[in-house]
């Protein structure tokens, strides 16, 4: 690990060498880190805040045993990936695994997504239903579900909400990275399930999450699209956006969803399969939190498999 800048670490730190290949690709006017093992069908991972690519690192060489070209990406502004200041609106975010697809040479792509990424997933689906095979998206309710939930459930999604609505604040990125990431630790534990909590592998990904987030500019870009999502509910951009995820989804869809999210209640997900007019799957999963692929990788491999595969 190269340190600069106090706290502040290189982007050679998410460069963990494995069973896959590390690979940078041009898509939407940015370069993205991606990471593949395998070949055969494309299944996409699109990792959550506050993670990277990481998040995946099970699952790529058991996909590719499995057949298939698995491939983890860091998202704009996270591990190394390009950190442009603008661009974390959902249509960009949208258009960045839309060009993320074409660049890696696919026609489509079964697309995975947790937390943050899930989100994503929904509105990669609705924005660009031919690039999107199947769709598996983890601890994420529907865009409009979750927006509609802040607001019609102040005890519950609103109060779950809190830290969501404390990356509002100005330089609330200092506060990520301040003490080597402590903040990022604190918010793992929160939205994390308690038995992976005090399990033997939570300091890992703690650590490894700690690090990345002090890459310099991370904090800031991971926090733009949790400030966008709020902003523009007053602004015409998110009028349009509301609008536009309106659109009925073709693409099959599997939702899990841990039965102990904090972050994402289950209440608040439960619904977002009224978006749906293809195939659509709902699974609540017990004992689990926020992190379902940390918590329960055997499950979600399983879970992943089988929807790839159909």
């Amino acid at each position: 690990m190269t340190e600069q800048r106090g706290d502040a670490v290189d982007e050679s730190c998410v460069l963990t060498e494995g069973p896959w290949t590390h690979r940078f690709v041009g898509a939407n006017g940015s370069r993205f880190h991606v990471v593949e093992a395998g070949t055969g069908p494309m299944v996409l991972f699109l990792h959550g805040f506050p993670e990277h690519w990481w998040a995946w690192h099970q699952m790529l060489p058991a996909l590719a045993d499995a057949g298939f070209r698995a491939v983890a990406v860091d998202l704009r502004g996270y591990g190394a990936s390009d950190k442009p200041p603008r661009g974390y609106d959902g249509y960009t975010l949208a258009a960045d695994v839309a060009g993320m697809i074409r660049a890696l040479g696919e026609r489509s792509a079964t697309v995975v997504g947790t937390g943050a990424g899930g989100m994503i997933g929904w509105t990669v689906a609705t924005f660009h239903p031919r690039l999107v095979r199947r769709l598996m998206v983890l601890g994420a309710p529907h865009p409009l579900r979750l927006r509609a939930a802040i607001f019609a459930d102040p005890r519950g999604q609103f109060a779950a909400s809190t830290p969501a609505l404390k990356f509002q604040l100005p330089r609330y990125e200092h506060v990520l990275t301040r003490n080597e990431g402590r903040a990022v630790e604190e918010i793992l534990r929160r939205w994390g399930g308690p038995r992976w909590v005090a399990g033997p592998d939570f300091a890992g990904y703690a650590r490894r999450y700690r690090e990345a987030m002090r890459i310099p500019q991370a904090a800031f870009c991971a926090l733009e699209g949790y400030r966008w999502a709020f902003r523009s509910v007053l602004r015409l951009q998110g009028y349009r956006f509301v609008k536009l995820m309106q659109r009925p989804l073709v693409t099959p869809t599997l939702q899990l969803h841990g039965a102990l999210d904090e972050a994402s209640l289950p209440r608040t997900a439960q619904g977002s399969g009224r978006y749906v007019s293809a195939q659509y799957e709902w699974r609540l999963l017990d004992q689990i939190g926020h992190f379902p692929h940390l918590e329960a990788p055997e499950l979600v491999l399983g879970e992943v498999l089988r929807w790839a595969k159909s």
